[in-house]
Order: structure tokens, then C-alpha cells, then sequence
């Protein structure tokens, strides 16, 4: 597995214990509400966002609860080089032939993951809302809690796609790099479809820590 899981690599560090932190906020925003299918994505292709949502994934898991991942980024999929999983199957073959989800378990107790599978050539003429709710219905029968890895907002419109979707949107973006106006035009992007945006996730901040952030 990737030595980015700091969260299993080093779980005493600071990194791992924002993303404690992260998992205890998620508990209490779904409070009163169902928040069992999240979104991670972020405004530009420079953010780490699905290392950030392996770690996620890992802090829920290691909690007891049952987590599945799913790649959804069919532009530069990479959760399955985090978790060292291998890459057939997955996410484009359940959208193309259905069947039930070709889920594989990884090397963390309660995580499985479902791959993005093939590339195809066309991906946003997969992800119909109808296909996405359906398969959502699937796995949150088979889960806890379902986290989507979705491309940056900006770039294509996969990620809206998703979060149509979902109970609930978390938007990475890193400290330095991410411009407030790129944060800004995202935040607004997922506001059209009308995605809950449960918080914002800082990344590279000062000394490698995670911060996280509540609210719009």
C-alpha cells in the first residue's frame, strides 16, 4: 500500500489524527440527517484528494465501520495504487454490463473497494444520475459508508455528476497552491446541483497537517 495512508503508516502523527478529527466531524454533521454516501473532490488537478480520502476511508474503517470506496475519477484513477489492489474489473464494467459490483478487499479490516476499472474513452456518457443512484443503492446496502473519489470540479463534469448524488460533498484543496478563486467557483459549481457541502479539507498545510474546515 501507498506510504501516503499516513494513517496506517504513521497513525500517532498529526496528519493521522486531523483525519481522526475529520471522521468525528463527518459523525456530527450527519446528525439529524443521513450522511452515509461522500463525495471527495476538489477544484484543480494539483490537490491530493484521493490520498485524502484513503485516509478517510482508513479512520472509518479502523472505527468499526463497514467503508467501501469507489473510484470515480475515470480520468487518472489511484485508489487502486493506494490500497495496492489490482485494477480489472470495477467501476466502467458495473456502468457498461451491471451485475453485481466487483468489490475487493484490501489489506484494512471493513474496507473494500470498488476500482475504476478500464478507462473508456468517453467517460461522463457513463455516469448517468439513474445508473449512479442505483449503484449507490447497492453498495450503502453493503456499507456504513460509501466514499466516492470524483475528478477536480473545474476540470470536467464528472464530479457534479456525483454529487448530485450523494448525501454529502467534501472539498479538498491545498494550502498554497489552491487559489481562493478556483475554491470559490468550485464551491459554486456544487451548489447548482445542489450536493450538501459538508466542509472544505486543507491539505499541506503548515507542517504537513490536515485541517479541516465546517460550513460554507
Amino acid at each position: 500500500m501507498s506510504s501516503d495512508l499516513v494513517t496506517l503508516t504513521a497513525p500517532r502523527s498529526a496528519a493521522a489524527e486531523a483525519y481522526q478529527s475529520l471522521r468525528t466531524n463527518i459523525e456530527f454533521s450527519g446528525l439529524g440527517t443521513e450522511l452515509r454516501t461522500l463525495l471527495v473532490t476538489c477544484p484543480d488537478k494539483e490537490t491530493d484528494k484521493s490520498d485524502a480520502l484513503a485516509n478517510l476511508a482508513v479512520v472509518m474503517a479502523n472505527a468499526g465501520d463497514r467503508v467501501i470506496v469507489v473510484d470515480g475519477d475515470l480520468r487518472r484513477p489511484l485508489q487502486h495504487v493506494i490500497f495496492g489492489t489490482r485494477a480489472d474489473g470495477g467501476l466502467t464494467d458495473w456502468l457498461q454490463k451491471g451485475g453485481e459490483p466487483a468489490l475487493v478487499e484490501t489489506q484494512v479490516p471493513h474496507l473494500r473497494l470498488l476500482a475504476a476499472g478500464p478507462l473508456p474513452p468517453n467517460p461522463v456518457a457513463l455516469l448517468s444520475h439513474k445508473r449512479l443512484a442505483e449503484l449507490l443503492e447497492t453498495l450503502t446496502g453493503e456499507a456504513d459508508y460509501v466514499l466516492v473519489d470524483a475528478p477536480p470540479v473545474l476540470a470536467v463534469t464528472d464530479a457534479a455528476l456525483w454529487a448530485s448524488q450523494v448525501d454529502g460533498t467534501l472539498l479538498a484543496v491545498t494550502a498554497g497552491r489552491t487559489k481562493r478563486d478556483q475554491a470559490q467557483r468550485a464551491k459554486e459549481v456544487l451548489e447548482k446541483v445542489q450536493t450538501n457541502i459538508i466542509g472544505a479539507v486543507l491539505l499541506d498545510a503548515e507542517d504537513s497537517m490536515v485541517v479541516t474546515g465546517y460550513g460554507q
